[in-house]
């Protein structure tokens, strides 16, 4: 890891909260992800699964977390499974962890290696009434693919089958969506690494620099600042590129007169900074795009204003939308007679904003977490609207990462320029 060592405190607060939810005598189990070939005998980089780092901080392949709060023996109530080192495997890959670094990161004071686990786990399962087994219920998940996760399921309902199986990700669906204090610290590090670079790149861009440029002062400036890389994708999306959402190809020339969309974030400690700013190549805004961004500027901070405990993300974008409607109708993308006449199915504001507002943030940049039930306390959500104008060939989105607190939220990217006079000001600088 390039990061500094994490407090493990970390991890274990996340167990305790997870093995407060069991029910008596289960067993649950946590399984790393698959390491994927590319071609040949490539492989792509691995990324572990986010359940056993949020359980462990644990990065490695072939990881596996237990947790049996009521095993007979304390010694194995909580055990981190990590592959045996193996002086030729390193040779070639690099160094694994030992035992006292494993519980240095982890806090779980038993480590079993992979190849004796077979022998402990039998009596294990024979004691336990239940067994908690992990999947992918992440409400934006597309991949068809069946992952490691799935295939173990699979093969303890076979060895096992007269067990009661239940879901783990039910529970973590709670409880990850519920920051601790102790991982904003790490989100809110994300978060200053990408500040540090954001005001980098408004001293870089110019009319003539290629997005993929950018790109690439972006990575430099996250792993010179010991961040993992991006945390996602970066968007960097000049002119017209910028209304199309997901668009990664970053390789235009920036334009004078034109705006460039940037979305992009780091990775550090295993949880992600979500950033958006939009800025003009030259330096300065044009009278319109000025207009179109201070009416993004107004929507954002009209959002953020609505994010507190006890209203649904739904309650929440619907309100955002009857904000938006307003302020298109001011700056001449609506006309009263659109509105009058809209399918309530397909709003006419969705014309020019035709995505949702917020998502939940964290270990993963789409994190686990609820769109149905209230907002509460310790939830992070980006916030994150738009204007795109085909008309015009113009996108513009701003986007920043709140902590929901009792009484309402902590913007933790408070600090970074957000208005067109900060902007322009270290533009010119």
């Amino acid at each position: 890891m390039k990061y500094e060592a994490l407090n493990p405190e970390i991890f274990v607060k996340n167990r305790e909260r997870f093995i407060s939810r069991m029910t008596n005598n289960s067993i649950a189990i946590f399984v790393s992800n698959d390491e994927v070939p590319v071609n040949g005998d490539a492989l792509y980089h691995f990324k572990q699964n986010s359940e056993v780092f949020w359980l462990s901080g644990i990065e490695q392949e072939d990881s596996m977390v237990i947790l049996f709060p009521d095993n007979p023996d304390p010694k194995y109530r909580e055990v981190l499974v990590l592959v045996r080192p193996n002086e030729l495997k390193e040779k070639w890959d690099g160094k694994r962890l030992r035992v006292n670094e494993a519980q240095a990161i982890s806090g779980i004071k038993t480590i079993v290696w992979l190849d004796s686990l077979d022998a402990l786990l039998q009596p294990w399962i024979h004691l336990a009434d239940n067994i908690y087994l992990d999947s992918n219920e992440n409400d934006r998940k597309a991949s068809l693919v069946r992952t490691r996760d799935y295939r173990f399921i699979d093969e303890m309902r076979s060895r096992y089958p007269l067990h009661n199986y239940l879901r783990a990700a039910k529970i973590m669906k709670e409880l990850r969506a519920i920051k601790t204090a102790l991982e904003v610290e790490v989100l809110q590090k994300a978060i200053d690494i990408t500040d540090n670079t954001f005001r980098r790149l408004l001293k870089f861009i110019k009319p003539g620099v290629m997005e993929y440029e950018i790109e690439a002062e972006i990575f430099h400036s996250f792993l010179s600042q010991r961040a993992t890389g991006p945390a996602y994708g970066s968007i960097l999306a000049s002119g017209d590129r910028a209304r199309t959402l997901h668009y990664v190809s970053n390789n235009a020339e920036c334009k004078d007169g034109e705006l460039i969309l940037m979305d992009f974030g780091a990775e550090y400690g295993g949880y992600c900074a979500d950033l958006t700013r939009t800025v003009p190549v030259s330096g300065k805004f044009g009278r319109r795009q000025k207009t179109v961004y201070n009416a993004c500027l107004h929507l954002h901070n009209y959002a953020k204003s609505l994010l507190r405990p006890g209203i649904t993300i739904i309650e929440y974008t619907d309100k955002v939308g009857e904000e938006a409607t307003q302020k298109f109708l001011k700056i001449g993308l609506l006309r009263k007679s659109e509105v009058k006449n809209e399918d309530p199915e397909n709003r006419a504001y969705r014309k020019y904003l035709y995505h949702g507002i917020s998502h939940h943030l964290g270990i993963d940049v789409h994190d686990l977490g609820t769109r149905t039930e209230p907002i509460k306390p310790g939830m992070v959500f980006t916030v994150e609207p738009g204007i795109y104008i085909e008309e015009e060939k113009m996108g513009v989105r701003i986007e920043n990462n709140l902590w929901i607190t009792k009484s309402g939220h902590k913007d933790l990217m408070k600090n970074i320029p957000i208005t067109v006079e900060e902007i322009e000001a270290l533009m010119k600088k």
